[in-house]
């Protein structure tokens, strides 16, 4: 009796040790799977016009050692239609110095500056550098239907059944629903590299690395900022929790991207402890 008496908030070393990485973990995993699946946002509308704003995400960045075959699924009208895109089996670095492998595959319902236009990428052995890029994403168009301008854009973006896998067997699924808002740009539609946008929603996932296997769940606390002309979230705080944990832990991890700034860095704080990361 004496020996299981134990009060509930005290902790030893190896525990709170325990507790600490599986925070940090969880919430580099978050912060991974975001900066991932944020570039096909912006590789899904930036590929052409025709379907999109041509000129975002590698189209303003990656030199032409990709291929892209279209493909009309109606013989009446101009969508629905197919995008793929084919890094190729040897890879295609650019000029952000990532190296891509495999096929992006996306089918439109429409141009996606029109409301109620959807977009769903999938993959067909498609990496980024090492880690392999699994599930399904899809954007919705959810603007305002109304015929005052500028109209403002939002959409929604969902990763299903998202999962980022590494060669030495560690792995992140990821599942996710954000509300992506335009701030900024709304007077130039033709240049979209100078628009703004806000994200705000939620997330969870699960990650192993090594021995270790962690669930979490994720809600943007103060909206993350996107802007067309950076590859990186510039902006915004995420809240990350443990499954089975409570949003009043120590544990909980706040993963901030920055002040603004186009960069590759953000910091983790958990339970008063910084930890400065590199996104991809």
């Amino acid at each position: 009796m004496i020996a299981s008496c134990k009060k509930e908030n005290s902790q030893s070393s190896s525990d709170k040790q325990q507790e600490a990485d599986a925070s940090l973990v969880s919430s580099e995993s978050d912060g991974e799977a975001e900066m991932i699946f944020n570039g096909v946002f912006d590789d899904a509308i930036g590929v052409s016009n025709d379907v999109g704003m041509a000129g975002t995400g590698i189209f303003g960045r990656v030199t032409a050692c990709y291929t892209i075959t279209i493909s009309h699924l109606s013989t009446t009208s101009a969508f629905p239609v197919r995008f793929v895109i084919d890094f190729g089996t040897a890879g295609c670095q650019g000029q952000d110095g990532h190296i891509r492998r495999g096929k992006v595959i996306t089918e439109y319902t429409n141009r996606l500056i029109f409301p109620g236009a959807v977009a769903t990428t999938t993959f067909y052995g498609f990496s980024v550098d090492s880690i392999k890029v699994e599930g399904t994403h899809k954007i919705t168009n959810t603007s305002s239907n109304v015929t005052t301008q500028p109209i403002k854009r939002q959409f929604t973006a969902d990763v299903i059944d998202g999962k980022l896998s590494k060669p030495n067997g560690n792995y992140t699924e990821w599942s996710s629903h954000k509300t992506v808002s335009q701030l900024e740009g709304l007077i130039t539609p033709d240049y979209p590299r100078d628009d703004i946008f806000k994200i705000e929603g939620s997330a969870h996932g699960r990650v192993k690395k090594g021995s270790l296997l962690v669930a979490w769940e994720s809600g943007i606390s103060d909206a993350l900022i996107k802007r067309f002309n950076c590859r990186w979230i510039v902006k915004g705080t995420v809240k990350i929790v443990r499954v089975n944990n409570t949003v009043n832990s120590p544990w909980v991890a706040l993963l901030d991207f920055g002040t603004g700034d186009c960069d590759n860095k953000a910091e983790i704080t958990i339970n008063g402890v910084l930890y400065n990361i590199t996104l991809h």
